[in-house]
């Protein structure tokens, strides 16, 4: 008589960390994974020139002290991580796009060493020129999708070497993007993302907008204006952003459960408490937990 298959069990995906991270090296990362109940990262690579990166990363950065000419997450580091746990790691790499031959480099990663996601795309640049256009269009033929940094330039008291680290442009940016390359999955991270949770101006003079969201903001908007969009989770700009108002954050997670992914961009377990705390149904919670995730990066 033949056993019946029983189903796989998952666990919380993480769809945004980087190797080295905030001092967190080989074992350290593991530690933390096992210890907030995580079974899979998506590791991103974060490289750009050096001088484009804020100095304030390279202490906590391996890639400074192995003398290497990007900054500050280097994709070799993926590489090493994975190659030591693969089953707990999903890489992710995104090649300077001002480079000529970055689809060649993007090509190669998935080729060579089965790269699955594009990102961390973190560059001084504006997301929406001819040639990143194209470059988004062959991630969206190889089934890889985008994770893409926002940041507004604001002078915060750095005078060395710049007084800001602006990224990507503003979030019309993201809307030609999202016209233009209705083929590839894009997903929303950091700063001048989340600060458009809401509809106010508060995204012109902080990086961690506060208080009451009020509704008619350009995130909800184009969630559902663009199926390709999807937005992660992580770091203190997402997080800072549901706290707002957790009566609109909860309506904004029932609302987007499928275009939603965990992740973290840094090692605490503080979206995990703060989602648990919303008494959200638990088919939405695995949504955001894991599903998502599968089916955007299914499992070999």
């Amino acid at each position: 008589m033949a056993k019946a298959k029983t189903e796989k069990k998952h666990s919380i995906i993480d769809a945004h960390n980087h190797p080295d991270w905030h001092g967190h090296g080989f074992d350290k990362f593991i530690r933390n994974m096992d210890d907030c109940g995580i079974a899979k990262t998506w590791l991103l690579s974060f490289e750009g020139p050096v001088d484009e990166s804020n100095p304030i990363n390279f202490p906590v950065h391996a890639s400074k002290t192995l003398g290497t000419l990007t900054a500050p997450t280097s994709f070799a580091r993926c590489v090493a991580f994975k190659e030591r746990a693969p089953e707990r790691f999903v890489l992710g790499y995104c090649p300077d796009l001002r480079r000529p031959d970055a689809i060649d480099y993007l090509d190669a990663a998935i080729q060579v060493y089965g790269v699955k996601v594009c990102g961390e795309l973190k560059l001084r640049m504006i997301y929406d020129n001819p040639d990143a256009l194209r470059f988004y269009r062959f991630c969206g033929e190889k089934n890889l999708p985008v994770t893409m940094h926002f940041q507004y330039p604001m002078e915060l008291g750095v005078k060395y070497p710049r007084p800001d680290y602006w990224y990507g442009g503003d979030l019309e940016v993201l809307e030609r993007i999202l016209q233009k390359c209705p083929g590839t999955i894009f997903i929303g991270h950091a700063q001048g993302f989340w600060a458009h949770l809401s509809q106010d101006h508060q995204f012109k003079t902080t990086n961690y907008p506060t208080g009451k969201v009020t509704p008619g903001g350009l995130v909800p908007e184009y969630l559902r204006k663009y199926p390709n969009l999807h937005a992660d989770l992580s770091a203190g700009s997402a997080i800072t952003a549901l706290k707002r108002d957790p009566e609109f954050t909860k309506d904004f997670l029932l609302e987007f459960q499928n275009r939603l992914l965990y992740a973290r961009d840094c090692f605490t377990n503080s979206l995990q408490e703060f989602l648990n705390s919303l008494a959200l149904p638990v088919e939405v919670l695995n949504k955001i937990y894991f599903q998502n995730a599968l089916r955007l990066v299914p499992e070999d």
